[in-house]
């Protein structure tokens, strides 16, 4: 067939260019976009909201390095996904988007799901939205964006194709297959640069951000040559081996870490912007000369003003950069400076957030090395992304940017979709839970074995405590939950509410064994019944 309606066409284009799955809910005004794609052989996965779609289209492109599709109606639909299209955005989430539009909207008033101005709304969160007015055009936009989530810094796009447009017959798009995920070539600009003040430098500190994730095997035996000490952001954890002896690890946010920086005589930014969620403070704390590897022209110009500024991708530069260097450094770093800092911030942790700790640690003593968790915005992963070991990267998942509540449960069902087999967990608070508690029936849906781990304060802890930081009385910050095991035995999926550790333990290594999800209740007082 060489003709078929847009609608269609666009899904075989899709299916050609390596997407096979797509996220959505279909209406009367994007309903010829469904026309193809089983006949294009695409998975389509039905949301429960639009929301729920753009989060687990943006945790199956966490997990597989491959851009996240959904589909969307005009008006209402298009709306609902734009906030997890500005935590994409924020968190440099490769994502397109695709919905219809109405074919007029200025002469023509109380139209189904009028907007004034789609296109403009969604441009607010994501790199661009444009609007396709030919078959020819769709299918050029549709392209540009893939080339540009792979060749450029990862981000949302939205394309819109009117709906008489998406009726339309049009011939089919070129072929054009990709092999997700493409890897750059290696970019020797200023190879040599960064090679040079290495040698220098007798005190350097590497900061590795989620864009240095990528094919580290490349480069990380190179780097532990340099014995230089490394910090990661939360995105980034993991591409430095926990156990690494000059490794300070995630902790940033430790006011204290300033001092550790300022010691330093050479900063080495990769792939990280250094932002405020990173750094909780405006300043890193440094006094040495900077130097910042990244595609991001905005993160190479930014307020930290690095003397070096190279533009290229983190691992590919790192791995001709430290392949130069051919003997082993010897700096005055020392492990026992590195292990009685991190010990001294571990306890820190535990003091601000109290009975956290040994729930993470018994988390981690149940599950297999290679799981990937996806976390919301909770105090039990606030103090996790700090000390949790990981033994990879690209492994723990976060609304690090934008920050949205509801996040954890959708895009941890988008990233089992993504990883198969492989063991997925999502970790969320009493209250975020219940944003996207709907995409529970995915989850059932799909028979996808995730443990669901709610951990249950009550209240939104994170803000009481903010308040009572900032001498407010706290208000509004207590709610009445719903029974959550009950809850979820509605949806059907398995329940259990651990009453101690060994419990807590044994429930997760049920709930990765069984078929359908878990939701695992855990009371943020567990350790007081576990002593």
């Amino acid at each position: 067939m060489t003709t078929r309606p847009l609608g269609a066409q666009i899904s075989h284009m899709l299916k050609d260019r390596g997407v096979d799955t797509i996220f959505g809910i279909p209406g009367v005004h994007n309903q010829e976009m469904y026309r193809g794609i089983e006949e294009a052989g695409i998975t389509h996965v039905l949301a429960r909201h639009e929301q729920g779609a753009g989060f687990m289209a943006d945790g199956y492109a966490r997990a597989t390095g491959k851009p996240g599709v959904a589909y969307v109606i005009s008006g209402p639909g298009l709306c609902n996904i734009m906030t997890p299209m500005g935590q994409a955005y924020s968190d440099s989430v490769p994502m397109l988007v695709i919905s219809s539009v109405l074919d007029e909207t200025e002469a023509k008033r109380g139209q189904l799901h009028q907007m004034k101005d789609q296109e403009a709304a969604a441009a607010a969160v994501c790199d661009w939205s444009v609007t396709a007015r030919t078959a020819d055009a769709a299918y050029a936009l549709i392209d540009r964006a893939l080339m540009q989530m792979v060749t450029n810094v990862p981000s949302p796009k939205h394309i819109q194709v009117p709906i008489s447009l998406l009726e339309g017959r049009a011939d089919v798009a070129l072929s054009r297959p990709v092999d997700w995920p493409i890897c750059p070539e290696p970019a020797p600009l200023q190879c040599a640069t960064l090679a040079e003040q290495l040698n220098q430098s007798k005190r350097p500190v590497f900061i590795f951000g989620g864009g240095a994730s990528r094919n580290t095997a490349a480069w990380l035996p190179h780097f532990l040559r340099l014995n230089a000490a490394s910090f990661t952001t939360y995105a980034g954890r993991g591409i430095i081996p926990d156990d690494s002896p000059l490794h300070f690890g995630a902790c940033l946010a430790r006011t204290s870490s300033a001092d550790v920086i300022a010691s330093a005589d050479l900063i080495v930014a990769v792939g990280t912007r250094l932002s405020e969620v990173d750094l909780w403070r405006d300043h890193l704390g440094h006094t040495a000369p900077m130097i910042r590897i990244d595609l991001d022209h905005e993160s190479l110009s930014d307020r930290h003003r690095a003397e070096t500024r190279i533009l290229a991708d983190a691992s590919a530069h790192l791995a001709d950069s430290l392949s130069a260097i051919i003997d082993d450094k010897t700096t005055t770093w020392t492990p026992k400076e590195v292990a009685d800092t991190r010990a001294r911030w571990r306890a820190e942790i535990d003091a601000e957030r109290p009975g956290i700790i040994p729930v993470a640690d018994a988390l981690k003593e149940a599950v297999p090395a290679d799981t990937m968790f996806y976390s919301d915005m909770t105090q039990f992963a606030y103090a996790a992304k700090e000390i949790y070991p990981m033994d990879r990267p690209g492994h723990w998942h976060h609304p690090y940017g934008f920050g949205t509540l509801g996040y954890a449960l959708p895009a941890a069902i988008g990233g089992k979709i993504g990883v198969g087999d492989k063991p997925v967990i999502a970790i969320l608070g009493d209250y975020g839970f219940q944003y996207t508690v709907q995409e529970l029936a995915v989850a059932v849906e799909l028979e996808l074995s995730l443990p669901i781990i709610i951990w249950d304060n009550g209240k939104l802890g994170e803000i009481e405590d903010s308040m009572v930081r900032a001498q407010i009385a706290p208000n509004a910050v207590v709610q009445r939950n719903p029974d959550f095991l009950k809850l979820a035995e509605a949806y059907g999926a398995a329940a259990a509410e651990p009453s101690d550790l060994e419990a807590f333990k044994d429930a997760i290594k049920t709930a990765l064994t069984i078929k359908g999800p878990t939701v695992i209740r855990v009371k943020s007082d567990i350790m007081l019944t576990s002593s």
